[in-house]
C-alpha cells in the first residue's frame, strides 16, 4: 500500500516533454487490499468489483473542487447527522450517502426536484412527515435534522425489506420496487450480483469512493489540517416562532440577527416571507452574537 500512495503521489509532481510543455503525472488511485460498507464485505476480488471501484475512485478523485469542498463540509454536518443516524440505529457510513447525494450542500436542488443534504423528492418528503410547502416559500426537505430523520426511516424500512443495507442504499438511488423487481427477475439478493441501471451500479461504489477519501485524504492527495475543516455553526440559541403571518426578515432583526444568518441556520427557510395559517409553531435557530466570528480564528 505504501509503494502505491508513493506512485500515486507522482500526479502532484510535473514533467516536461520536449518540444511540449508542462503536464501533472497521472496515475491510478491506491486501492484498498479489503473494504466494507455498513459491516458488509465489498468482494474486491470480482474483476468486475475491483474495477468499478477504482473508476469511481477515480472520477471523485479528479474532480477536485466538488471533492474538497465535500471534504471541508463533512466536520460541519457530520456533527449533526451521526447522533441521528445512531439514534436510529442506521450504520455510520451511511453519512457517505449523504456526500454522495450533495456533496454536503444543504441548498442542493437536483434537476428531478430532489432537495437538501439527502435529496428527498417532494412526495418522499410528505411521506416521512416533512413539510414540503414552496408556494409559500417553506420546504423541510432542506431542514438539516429533519429530514435526516426522513432519511433514516427510509433506509430503515429498506433494510427491513432487503436485510442487507448495501441493497438499502442501492434502493435509496432506485427505490425499493426498482431494486425488488429486477431481484426477482434475476433470481439473486446480492448488489454484487444484480444488474442494474447504471447510475444505480456506480451508487455504492461511488459511497465508498467518499468513505476512503474522507477516512484517508492525505493517501488520495488530498491535504487538509485538522483546523482547515469548517466548525460545526453550534453558537446559537432556539426560539419558537408562530406568528400567523411570518416576516422573517423582521424576526431576524427583533432576533439582533441578520436574514442572511438565519438562512445560514435555517435553511428549510425559502423566502422572505410565510403564511403561516395553521399557527404552526417553528423551532428557529437563531445566531449569538459570536455566531459569525470564524470559529478557526483565521
Amino acid at each position: 500500500m505504501r509503494l502505491q500512495v508513493l506512485i500515486f503521489t507522482l500526479f502532484l509532481s510535473c514533467a516536461q516533454l520536449p518540444g511540449q510543455g508542462v503536464f501533472s503525472k497521472v496515475a491510478l488511485p491506491p486501492m484498498p487490499a479489503q473494504l466494507e460498507f455498513a459491516g458488509e464485505r465489498v468482494p474486491l476480488e470480482y474483476f468486475d468489483v475491483y474495477e468499478s471501484m477504482q473508476r469511481e475512485i477515480s472520477v471523485t478523485l479528479f474532480m477536485h473542487s466538488r471533492t474538497i469542498q465535500t471534504l471541508l463540509n463533512s466536520k460541519r454536518y457530520f456533527a449533526i447527522i451521526e447522533p441521528i443516524m445512531e439514534q436510529y440505529g442506521v450504520p455510520s457510513d451511511f453519512k457517505y450517502l449523504c456526500m454522495a447525494e450533495s456533496g454536503l450542500n444543504p441548498n442542493a436542488v437536483s434537476s428531478a426536484g430532489a432537495a437538501g443534504l439527502w435529496q428527498i423528492m417532494p412526495a418522499t418528503g410528505r411521506e416521512f412527515g416533512l413539510l414540503v410547502d414552496n408556494t409559500n416559500g417553506l420546504d423541510e426537505r432542506f431542514h438539516i435534522e429533519k429530514s435526516t430523520e426522513a432519511a433514516c426511516k427510509y433506509l430503515l424500512n429498506s433494510y427491513r425489506r432487503f436485510g442487507s443495507w448495501t441493497l438499502a442504499a442501492a434502493a435509496y438511488n432506485a427505490g425499493d420496487g426498482g431494486v425488488n423487481r429486477r431481484m426477482t427477475a434475476q433470481g439473486v439478493d446480492d448488489y454484487y450480483d444484480l444488474y442494474l441501471p447504471e447510475e444505480t451500479m456506480r451508487y455504492v461504489f461511488r459511497i465508498l469512493s467518499l468513505k476512503l477519501l474522507t477516512e484517508q485524504p492525505y493517501a488520495y492527495g488530498y491535504v487538509i489540517t485538522a483546523d482547515e475543516y469548517y466548525k460545526p455553526l453550534d453558537d446559537y440559541r432556539t426560539v419558537d416562532v408562530s406568528d400567523r403571518k411570518i416576516d422573517w426578515s423582521q424576526v431576524a432583526r427583533d432576533n439582533g440577527t441578520t436574514y442572511k444568518m438565519l438562512r445560514q441556520l435555517n435553511h428549510w427557510i425559502r423566502d422572505y416571507e410565510y403564511n403561516n395559517a395553521s399557527g404552526r409553531t417553528f423551532k428557529l435557530k437563531v445566531p449569538n452574537a459570536g455566531f459569525r466570528t470564524d470559529p478557526a480564528g483565521r
